[in-house]
C-alpha cells in the first residue's frame, strides 16, 4: 500500500485563498456587465431554476437564506429579480425578470472568457481534476438536516470508498 501524503498548514486557509484569487480572476471578467461573480452565479441559478422558493434556492446553492436574502437584494434593487407571491400566504418565489434574463446572457458571455482563461492558465487536465475532487468533497460534507441517516450513511461510505480508490 502506497503511503498517504500528511496534509500540511490549513485546508480551511488554503481553500480560502485559493476561493479569493478564483474569485478575483471571474470578477476581472464579470464586471464588464456591471455584475459581481456572485450576482452573476445568483442570477444564473434564477434563470436555470426559477421560479422558486427562496429556501429551496439557497439549498440548491449551499448557502443559508440570510445571505440569499442579502444577495439579491441589488439584483431586486436592479429589476433584474422580482420576489412575488408563492402557493400561498407564507410562500414566496424568486423569479428572473426579462431584464434579468438578458443581464445573465451578457454575464454569461463574459463568464466563459473567464472559464477559458482559467483552463488556460491552469491547465484542463488540473481544472477537470480539481472539478472532481471539489465535487466529491462536496458530497462528502453535505449536511443537510432533511437527509435520512440512511442517506448519510450511503454518502459516508461512497466518501470511504471514494478514498480507497485513490490510495
Amino acid at each position: 500500500m502506497k503511503n498517504a501524503a500528511k496534509p500540511q498548514g490549513c485546508t480551511n486557509l488554503k481553500l480560502r485563498q485559493l476561493t479569493r484569487m478564483v474569485t478575483r480572476h471571474y470578477d476581472y471578467h464579470v464586471s464588464e456587465t456591471g455584475l459581481k461573480n456572485t450576482q452573476y452565479a445568483l442570477l444564473s441559478h434564477v434563470v436555470r431554476l426559477g421560479p422558486i422558493r427562496p429556501g429551496e434556492l439557497a439549498k440548491r446553492m449551499h448557502m443559508d437564506a440570510s445571505t440569499l436574502t442579502r444577495n439579491m437584494q441589488p439584483l431586486v434593487a436592479h429589476g433584474w429579480l422580482q420576489i412575488g407571491a408563492g402557493s400561498d400566504a407564507r410562500s414566496r418565489l424568486v423569479e428572473a425578470t426579462e431584464a434579468g434574463r438578458a443581464k445573465q446572457t451578457e454575464g454569461q458571455r463574459t463568464w466563459k472568457a473567464a472559464q477559458l482563461a482559467l483552463n488556460e492558465r491552469l491547465g484542463i487536465a488540473r481544472v477537470a481534476a480539481l472539478h472532481e475532487l471539489l465535487d466529491a468533497c462536496i458530497e462528502c460534507l453535505d449536511d443537510d438536516p432533511q437527509s435520512s441517516a440512511e442517506d448519510n450513511a450511503e454518502s459516508v461510505d461512497s466518501c470511504n470508498r471514494s478514498r480507497r480508490s485513490r490510495r
